[in-house]
């Protein structure tokens, strides 16, 4: 429809806006017609700049407990935070041949009453730590990683959305002028929303407010209930092109999480659950589990074949997602609690995640570099590299 030939006439203010919301309704469809959908080659969702900038997030390491999940006395402080992860840590890292690290960040200690302010100090420790890792040559991702009760206000406290929002404004604006190809700011790790309508409004929300602090760097999104895969593929995408999208995978829990004392109650029985599953040692296992219901879930484990197919089927549809969307999408979280695994099962569920993120072109960041789940353990002031788990991923 050729618009400029129409003869001028004059409309009342009704008509006028109606008139606007018809052309917009018009020019929407014509951009659909195009790509079949809202995502695509064509869509404006897809932006070179986040491809781009995903090539750096291809293989990675999460670095916990160094500002976030610090549980015991030792608190955030110096002493903290210069002697649990050093210099060596991060070439030992970049030497292994990790490309980048993500590096989850508690808000909290950093949270005051004053909006838009932050403690200079803590920022101070925070910021020798992102440059240490960019020194190495590594990309990093900021990662805020605050605690279930600060995640659980934001489900249902408005002004506290506001002020994570105002919050995340100041920090981004304060890394803004940072290497924008290596540094990644991740709006929040595992958002534990049972609203997923909610968590599509509140990410919107601290989207905007991200990118108002820092103009150019890439955002990275997720899902909502603990950026689980299966959420991941309810979203759609922001209205901001420069995102990367996220999910975490330890699918199934049952395996990757025997022994742990969260999540799951049950999951503390468990002892011997061996990968690939199989229905004779799930019902050889089942007997652990003192309660009926949890014990079904055992022999639903072992009768459902979890396999680097069943896995790869899962990742998949992830990978779909983000194709028709036109997006770019890693994985930042996969690997299993080391306590009660058997080591030559763990190596092989490692390996098969890892070889099908690949093969669906989805870059990935291991769970962790050196906590219960690590690619390394730490004893009598000694590192020591899992050399099974460095194979499992491909790496040195």
């Amino acid at each position: 429809m050729n618009l400029a030939r129409l003869a001028p006439v004059k409309l009342s203010r009704a008509k006028l806006w109606n008139s606007i919301l018809l052309s917009t309704i018009l020019i929407t469809g014509c951009a659909l017609a195009q790509t079949g959908h809202a995502g695509g080659s064509g869509s404006a969702y897809r932006s070179p700049l986040a491809f781009a900038r995903a090539e750096r997030l291809k293989r990675g390491i999460n670095a916990s407990e160094w500002f976030a999940q610090v549980y015991d006395k030792r608190g955030y402080t110096a002493e903290h935070f210069q002697s649990w992860t050093t210099a060596d840590d991060i070439a030992l890292i970049k030497s292994m041949g990790f490309d980048h690290v993500r590096l989850s960040v508690n808000p909290e200690p950093m949270l005051t009453r004053e909006p838009n302010k932050i403690p200079v100090e803590y920022l101070g420790y925070l910021d020798a730590a992102v440059k240490m890792i960019l020194d190495h040559g590594l990309a990093v991702v900021i990662d805020l990683h605050p605690e279930s009760d600060f995640k659980a206000r934001l489900t249902k406290d408005d002004e506290f959305v506001e002020r994570f929002a105002d919050f995340w404004r100041a920090l981004a604006q304060h890394y803004s002028t940072w290497d924008a190809d290596r540094v990644f700011l991740e709006i929040m790790n595992e958002p534990e929303f049972t609203d997923r309508y909610r968590w599509l409004g509140v990410q919107m929300k601290v989207a905007a407010a991200v990118r108002e602090g820092a103009p150019g760097l890439t955002i990275i999104a997720a899902g909502a209930r603990w950026s689980s895969d299966d959420e991941l593929v309810f979203q759609e995408p922001l209205h901001d092109p420069n995102v990367i999208y996220n999910f975490h995978f330890y699918e199934p829990h049952i395996f990757t999480h025997q022994g742990a004392t969260w999540g799951a109650y049950y999951w503390h029985w468990l002892r011997g659950l061996k990968y690939p599953s199989s229905p004779e040692n799930a019902e050889m296992v089942a007997p652990l589990v003192p309660d009926e219901v949890d014990r079904l879930q055992m022999i639903r484990y072992g009768r459902d074949h979890w396999g680097a197919d069943r896995i790869e089927s899962e990742i998949k549809q992830a990978a779909a997602w983000a194709q028709r969307r036109g997006v770019p999408l890693v994985c930042n979280e996969f690997g299993v609690y080391r306590a009660y695994s058997d080591p030559e099962d763990r190596d092989a569920w490692i390996h098969d995640v890892r070889t099908a993120l690949e093969r669906n072109g989805i870059g990935w960041t291991m769970w962790d570099y050196s906590g219960s789940f690590g690619v390394v353990t730490k004893k009598d002031g000694k590192t020591v590299a899992d050399d099974g788990v460095l194979r499992a991923l491909g790496l040195k």
